[in-house]
């Protein structure tokens, strides 16, 4: 079972399953080079999952795969007592530098890299108003783009979970990206994990709500679950259209929407939360029960802080988000198809620690993008999501305000191939 604490320390956040990366399974006799830029590296930080892929490889498809990337410079902002960083590079051969221009130029004069991988997850920052933390992942990004601009040459760039607290920063990162015309990918494991049934969302399908159940807190687990949803949801009929309004619902909220039993009445379809439960491998139970339906007494017993969002699409797709920690340990999803008496469900597989692979996993969409230059998944979803939860958070810290967004009227086309883990 996998339980928050396992969790906590594995992910944090956040791979594709993608013919992008057989290309890339026979490592070439020269390696590329690899810039890691993180805030800190510690045992089962973000780096620890994703910077030593590059390092030493990772278990992929019943083979030990060995990127085609050679990490010869790092930058880590914060070096507490259990920092890693030091011990690694000496162990592979990499130079640790004081600020990221130095790391990009390797101690030189000019860019001396080929791919920048973003880690801004852990670490002692500030929390903004609504208690999002403020991590220097736009910050890294700017000083990676001050040395494109300055050498007048780029570098495929990978940044981990979200782009920024800040909505404003975050598109600015994918403005500056076009801009200079370099590839830039980003997210979270949970769209590329493996899936239990292993299906997706058909492409081209019109579809009338979607949920996604999650564990965790708010501007963390929330981000993963709102991926979740929306790896699922782009690939509907019309392609997305992006978010008009949102609405975070807490406590007492939370259970009068749960009792509503429908969006229209102010809650989500009783019968597609049925079937997250029902997808999820640690649905908590009484002593001496193991598979027992919980009544709303007994979900409220154990979920002692509930979390909704409720999304509005432009085009009137309904999706809610629900944070209920407690009551499950996983993730899981679900969705009503227009004209289909039953609804879509699967479980978002994650692997417990220490191997976890959906790190791995989402270390091969970083790996693709490097070696081919351009993201398998399309960035608008990243940036999509990274303002559903800044608009969420907000409508959270404002007394559960409903939240007008224009801002995230963002349109785009998800790929037809499905990008999940699947051997």
């Amino acid at each position: 079972m996998l339980t928050r604490r396992d969790f906590l320390s594995a992910v944090g956040a956040a791979g594709i399953a993608s013919p992008l990366l057989a290309a890339a399974s026979a490592p070439p006799a020269e390696r590329k080079r690899l810039a890691v830029v993180t805030t800190v590296w510690w045992e089962r930080s973000h780096a620890w999952h994703m910077a030593e892929r590059f390092l030493h490889g990772y278990p992929w498809k019943g083979r030990w795969h060995q990127p085609p990337f050679e990490v010869v410079s790092a930058f880590v902002d914060q070096r507490p007592e259990n920092d890693l960083s030091r011990q690694r590079a000496a162990e592979f051969g990499f130079s640790i530098y004081p600020t990221i221009a130095e790391t990009l130029r390797c101690g030189g004069d000019k860019m001396a890299v080929d791919a920048v991988l973003i880690i801004g997850e852990h670490g002692e920052y500030p929390n903004n108003e609504f208690g999002q933390k403020k991590y220097p992942r736009y910050e890294f990004f700017k000083q990676v783009t001050d040395v494109f601009r300055q050498d007048q040459r780029t570098a495929a760039v990978f940044n981990d979970k979200h782009l920024s607290w800040k909505w404003e920063w975050a598109q600015e990162m994918v403005d500056l990206s076009r801009e200079l015309n370099f590839a830039f990918s980003a997210g979270s494991s949970l769209p590329v994990t493996w899936r239990m049934p292993a299906i997706d969302m058909p492409y081209g399908a019109e579809v009338e709500e979607v949920i996604g159940i999650s564990i965790g807190d708010v501007d963390s687990y929330d981000f993963h679950a709102l991926e979740m949803i929306q790896c699922m949801a782009e690939r509907r009929h019309g392609g997305e259209q992006g978010i008009v309004a949102v609405q975070a619902l807490r406590g007492d909220a939370f259970w009068q929407a749960m009792n509503a039993g429908a969006w229209d009445r102010g809650g989500w379809d009783a019968c597609l939360f049925e079937a997250c439960l029902c997808r999820s491998h640690t649905l908590s139970q009484p002593k001496t029960f193991s598979h027992r339906y919980p009544t709303l007494a007994q979900m409220r017993e154990r979920v002692s802080d509930p979390i909704a969002y409720r999304l509005e699409y432009a085009d009137g797709l309904k999706g809610t988000m629900l944070m209920i920690e407690g009551l499950v340990g996983d993730f899981t999803f679900a969705a009503r198809l227009k004209d289909e008496p039953e609804p879509l469900s699967t479980l978002f597989q994650l692997p417990p620690a220490p191997n976890v692979v959906y790190s791995a996993a989402l270390m091969s969409q970083a790996e693709a993008t490097f070696t081919t230059g351009r993201s398998p998944c399309p960035i608008e979803r990243t940036l999509l999501t990274t303002g559903m939860v800044a608009a969420c958070v907000e409508s959270l810290g404002r007394g559960n305000v409903r939240i007008e967004t224009p801002h995230l009227r963002i349109a785009y086309q998800a790929p037809r191939e499905s990008t999940f883990a699947r051997s």
